[in-house]
């Protein structure tokens, strides 16, 4: 068991990092501002689920390896990179077609949780930030290692979570409340997309140690 010091230490320590917007937020702000907040929702959801199995990697030792490894970490950075290309020029591209449906993306459940989970499973920050914070947290004398790093990861999931959705929630409103007007809200939409390519872009350009 985790002794209580470590968990309060790193509830806090992990409050002050989720709170500071990261390429997740972004992701879900983007998403939002395109689609709508049921969509940002979904895409919290999906872009957590996405971030599990770099967490049981990192926990069996694995994503030490992956994180450390200039061919795979770049590899999984630009699959992650054109995937989020895609989803925003996906989003400019159908803006119109959500008008005509009341602006509301036409999307499945599964579908947006789907891709939200693919952004989080080829984000390669979410290795390294797992393997370069989680093991500080870790005591060597309360159990298996492994299983205190899932529970941590897990942990820092739920506040994740909740946080990121705050930040779905409030994009989504203020996108129904500009978007009152077709023009406005196509215009919405396309900005949720270019700030997907952006996104997208910035992390294909980022190195393995930034």
């Amino acid at each position: 068991m985790i002794p209580i010091e470590h968990l309060v230490a790193f509830v806090l320590a992990s409050i002050v990092l989720i709170v500071i917007p990261g390429p997740g937020v972004l992701f879900v702000v983007g998403r939002s501002i395109a689609l709508g907040r049921r969509a940002g929702v979904l895409s919290v959801l999906g872009n957590s689920l996405g971030n599990i199995p770099a967490l049981i990697l990192v926990a069996f030792g694995v994503g030490a390896i992956v994180a450390s490894s200039v061919v795979a970490f770049t590899a999984i950075k630009i699959v992650g990179a054109v995937y989020l290309v895609y989803l925003g020029v996906q989003a400019i591209r159908h803006r119109r077609s959500r008008i005509e449906q009341g602006g509301r993306a036409p999307a499945s459940v599964l579908t947006l949780l789907r891709q939200g989970f693919f952004v989080g499973m080829t984000n390669p920050k979410t290795i390294a930030f797992f393997v370069a914070v989680l093991p500080q947290f870790v005591a060597r004398d309360a159990g298996p290692i492994w299983l205190q790093l899932l529970m941590l990861g897990l942990i820092f999931q739920v506040l994740a979570i909740v946080c990121d959705s705050m930040w779905a929630l409030a994009a989504g409103t203020a996108r129904t409340w500009f978007g009152r007007s077709p023009r406005r809200l196509s215009a919405l939409s396309g900005a949720g997309g270019v700030m997907m390519i952006g996104l997208g872009g910035a992390l294909a350009f980022t190195g393995a140690k930034s």
